[in-house]
């Protein structure tokens, strides 16, 4: 047997056929689709599908084979994309501005490389319009005075029934799509507790291993200091205590626990908490004031803590901290000089536990959730906080926090 050529196969099929790539542009058509459109390939090929056929009459019809071609490509688990019977009308050849009312099956088969991936689609059209012409309004008796067979009119009656399934047909879809978008949120959900399980249980081990180390060495040793191993114990007890506390209410904001607001002026927020602060460590303001957000004041002032004391563990001597406003939000930056935060890490700082070598270094008692805790607050309070470079260029972190200003009614 001679070798097949299969693009003669292809333009000889009886049947419209077009082949598409990925972004919907035609690659190929063959003589019966040239026959059927009446455009010549020369005017097909290259060119976008829906440049090519718009149908400005009936853009349902365009949309719904649009997204079925999108499936197709896609590879979706059903294959091959078919559609029973669609209206799409199509502008007639050589009449500008005209359009007929068509009506169209089709079948939408991805193409698959050798190395598996889609590279393009096989849609294969067959118009319906005079059947549906001839059935229009008409019931079973009338189609027998128009002739038809029996067996006509019940295929008849089934092309009329066609947008019924595919409307179902969407609804499964969009069902299946729901269902597969709640599994992968419970899948999420349940890897998301295992690693704050396994998280919580490494940072509790160390003072746990601590206090339980200290007691043994007193049981041990009945000469040592009682005084000094109960201040250890004590130490130890209290970071315990401060873990519990943040986990507590790290808990609370990703439950999505609703907290008590009100107008806070941020500029005195940010005054008063300043003044608390440690005077070894140079800070300077620059509060723009009058600045009101709707928040939760002790979550607010936990926020402003929590970053202050970030920048005073990594900055070598000196903390910038500016209250602006931008585009309907207030523009909190708290700046430090200290080494700065890698681009690799400046996502990381904000999962808990978290913490890169120099900050462990600075602060070995620190628990890693100060910097998720103000995340979440800012979030729950609509707003943002990122890490950022400083702006200024020299070394240093800057972390940028973003509320919703205030809105008077």
């Amino acid at each position: 047997m001679d070798e097949m050529d299969f693009f003669d196969v292809f333009d000889a099929a009886p049947v419209a056929l077009a082949v598409l790539s990925t972004d919907l542009r035609f690659v190929a058509v063959n003589r019966a689709h040239e026959e059927l459109f009446g455009r010549s390939r020369e005017q097909c090929v290259g060119r976008p599908a829906f440049e090519v056929f718009p149908s400005r009459t009936w853009q349902h019809g365009k949309q719904a084979l649009k997204e079925s071609m999108e499936r197709a490509v896609a590879g979706g688990e059903c294959g091959a994309e078919i559609t029973l019977m669609q209206r799409y009308d199509i502008e007639t050849a050589g009449a500008g501005g005209t359009f007929e009312e068509r009506y169209w099956t089709s079948a939408n088969c991805p193409v698959r490389n050798r190395d598996g991936e889609i590279c393009g689609l096989v849609v294969r059209l067959q118009e319906v319009t005079s059947f549906v012409d001839s059935m229009h309004g008409r019931g079973r008796s009338e189609f027998s005075r128009a002739g038809l067979s029996h067996a006509a009119a019940v295929e008849a009656q089934l092309f009329a029934q066609t947008g019924q399934l595919q409307e179902l047909n969407q609804r499964l879809r969009n069902a299946e799509a729901h269902h597969r978008h709640l599994a992968e949120g419970l899948q999420e959900m349940v890897r998301h507790q295992r690693q704050a399980v396994a998280d919580t249980s490494h940072d509790l081990r160390s003072p746990l291993t601590g206090l339980r180390t200290r007691l043994e060495d007193a049981l041990a040793d009945p000469d040592c200091d009682p005084h000094e191993i109960l201040q250890a114990a004590l130490h130890d007890a209290e970071r315990l205590g401060d873990i519990i506390s943040d986990l507590l209410e790290l808990g609370r904001l990703e439950s999505g626990a609703p907290a008590a607001t009100e107008p806070i002026d941020l500029a005195r927020l940010l005054r008063t908490e300043i003044a608390h602060r440690d005077p070894a460590t140079t800070t300077t303001t620059y509060l723009t004031p009058g600045i009101v957000v709707d928040t939760s004041e002790i979550r607010l002032t936990r926020l402003v803590d929590n970053l202050l004391a970030n920048a005073e563990r990594h900055t070598r001597s000196h903390i910038d901290v500016r209250l602006t406003t931008d585009d309907g939000h207030a523009v909190l930056e708290v700046i430090d000089n200290g080494p700065g935060i890698p681009a690799a890490d400046r996502e990381k700082v904000f999962d808990r536990f978290f913490r890169r070598p120099d900050a462990r270094a600075a602060d070995p008692g620190g628990s890693g959730l100060g910097l998720p805790i103000s995340r979440q607050i800012a979030e729950a309070h609509g707003g943002t906080l990122l890490a950022t470079d400083r702006a200024d260029g020299v070394p240093g972190a800057r972390l940028v926090l973003r509320l919703p200003l205030h809105h008077r009614p």
